[in-house]
């Protein structure tokens, strides 16, 4: 095939920023197929219809209406697109009545999971390829995101009602290995008819495992980093001979950030913004940032935005606030996110215990951590698990210097600081100690105004757009094509 070819792509996800955003996921659904839509792609984004603020806020046309079977019953759906323009990309969303029409993309407003995932993920992955096969225009490659949706590739090989569209290759990328969605045969019932001689391409560990699934039966693999690619060889939670026998079509392609959103120049959720000099807007936005609290806007700001989850090693961070602060470090600290309750309050009692030394924001506000990245001298990232991580790059891209452990994508973005060369820390170990002397490193940092000043220079120059990454993406869409 040409590679002059306008190539249409769709993107399936249950996530999408602005629309609907958990994690990293929403962001990277939201800004690639942006940038391949600059490469010359045409990008359609498939997404759940949720009953939240955003979706509540838009206009859409009904453009299709259908009807899936799930089980004995028959569901209608619309396939419905977003008049809004705004978003640089197609967006087309699926409302699946009694499915997605909720207050929230896995849990409600009170946290608690929803108990049909597995009905839901399915509705919504059969509502899609019931869609296309009735187009006229079908899409060239069909994108996958995560294991909500996992079951699309093994769908179209071997679900002999989709046997019009099953030349359509699909790629498959994994922001989340930790999650497989996997769940008991017993529900088999919800998958269209097929050749139950395929049953193997299901399945994983006894189970229908929707991950394991798209690994076997997509095109290509992609994860979100090079580095996260090589561990999932080695970890992956039972999935490791899968990775190592798929490796030939495997690929991990680098996230980027969205720089229109991600802007310090233009930020308008900023009170300040950069003009020529560095060290004025970091000054500035710490000023700001601070003006509420009691800590000293003189002393260095060392942040954590994220969920308090074990795989962000949010549960680490208290015990190494208190050391650092009794073994007589000057930084001060800000906290920002929501998630285990025991972590929550353990940030909670360290704001008591010392006011003028941390300052914890328990909840979730888009506005604050763009003030927060701004407004900071370093990034606290301690992270079990990080297939690719965003923050680090928000971070850099705002003069924030990350201080992360090295694995994944943190350590494919950041170059070690040595001297005046780097863009931020890294730690080989999940240790207190060896976290406490970076720590004591960055502080080191801070008070070498000039040595500071040439670090946040690099960080914020170091390309992190998703323009090569775009690139390399619709490489594999013309090589499995």
């Amino acid at each position: 095939m040409s590679t002059s070819k306008t190539l249409s792509i769709n993107f399936l996800s249950v996530e999408c920023y602005p629309a609907a955003k958990v994690g990293g996921l929403a962001d990277v659904v939201g800004a690639l197929p942006k940038y391949l839509k600059k490469n010359g792609c045409k990008t359609t984004v498939f997404l759940p219809k949720y009953k939240t603020k955003w979706f509540e806020s838009q206009k859409f046309t009904q453009e299709f209406e259908g009807e899936i079977s799930m089980g004995d019953d028959l569901i209608p759906y619309t396939i419905e697109h977003l008049n809004n323009k705004s978003l640089g990309y197609e967006l087309n969303v699926i409302s699946i009545p009694g499915y997605f029409d909720r207050d929230g993309v896995y849990a409600g407003p009170d946290g608690i999971f929803f108990i049909d995932e597995v009905e839901r993920f399915i509705a919504f992955q059969k509502a899609y390829l019931d869609f296309i096969i009735q187009q006229k225009n079908k899409p060239d490659v069909i994108h996958c995101h995560d294991h909500h949706t996992g079951l699309i590739p093994f769908m179209l090989k071997y679900c002999e009602v989709y046997n019009s569209i099953s030349t359509i290759p699909t790629v498959f990328t994994i922001h989340n290995q930790r999650y497989q969605g996997q769940f008991e045969w017993s529900k088999q019932y919800l998958l269209p008819d097929f050749d139950k001689n395929y049953s193997g391409m299901l399945e994983w560990g006894n189970m229908i495992n929707p991950l394991a699934s798209a690994v076997k039966c997509c095109g290509r693999i992609t994860t979100v980093s090079p580095s996260y690619m090589d561990e999932l060889k080695v970890n992956s939670f039972g999935l490791e001979w899968l990775f190592n026998n798929e490796a030939p079509k495997s690929i991990g392609i680098l996230n980027g950030i969205d720089d229109v959103v991600w802007n310090p120049k233009k930020d308008n959720y900023l009170h300040t913004n950069l003009k020529s000099s560095i060290s004025k807007f970091k000054n500035a936005s710490k000023a700001e940032l601070l003006k509420s609290t009691k800590l000293d806007s003189q002393s260095p700001l060392i942040s954590f935005i994220g969920r308090f989850a074990l795989e962000k090693g949010s549960d680490l961070i208290p015990s190494i606030i208190n050391k650092a602060i009794t073994n007589g470090l000057e930084a001060n600290f800000l906290i920002l996110g929501t998630g285990d309750k025991e972590t929550e309050q353990a940030f909670v009692a360290l704001a008591k215990k010392y006011p003028k030394r941390v300052v914890a924001y328990i909840t979730y506000n888009e506005q604050l951590s763009h003030q927060i990245y701004a407004g900071s001298d370093f990034l606290l990232m301690p992270s079990r698990v990080e297939p690719c991580g965003l923050n680090q790059m928000y971070s850099m891209k705002y003069g924030t210097i990350p201080i992360v452990h090295n694995l994944g994508g943190l350590k494919d973005s950041i170059d070690e600081i040595d001297g005046v060369n780097g863009t931020g820390f890294k730690f080989g170990d999940l240790d207190e100690v060896v976290i406490l002397e970076q720590l004591q490193n960055a502080e080191v940092l801070f008070q070498d105004s000039i040595r500071l000043e040439q670090i946040r220079k690099n960080a914020m120059k170091k390309d992190l757009s998703w323009t090569q990454s775009a690139k390399a993406y619709k490489d594999i869409y013309n090589q499995i094509l």
